[in-house]
């Protein structure tokens, strides 16, 4: 396996963890009351489209030639930094 794809397994591995924990998130947010349901589905819309955003980019690596996958690699770690901290920042809210 090339580095190409180890990146690119790491990355969608990435991916389907955030994915399974935003299902945990709407799960406690179904749980919740209406209010806060409200507040919580629209950083859950967020983190969708976040989600969305990272796999367009892992999907232009995979689209790329071997020589210019490279050139997409710091928008998807500029992505996936944005997401982890996203994450990060719901998940803290739904501990509270």
């Amino acid at each position: 396996m090339n580095e190409k794809e180890l990146y690119q397994q790491k990355k969608q591995a990435q991916l389907n963890e955030w994915k399974a924990e935003l299902d945990k998130l709407k799960a406690k947010a179904s749980g919740a009351s209406a209010d806060a349901q409200l507040k919580l589905n629209k950083e859950i819309e967020a983190l969708e489209g976040k989600l969305e955003g990272g796999k367009t980019k892992l999907d232009k690596i995979a689209d790329a030639s071997e020589d210019a996958w490279e050139s997409f690699k710091d928008g998807v770690e500029s992505a996936w930094d944005s997401m982890k901290s996203a994450f990060s920042e719901v998940v803290d809210k739904f501990k509270k």
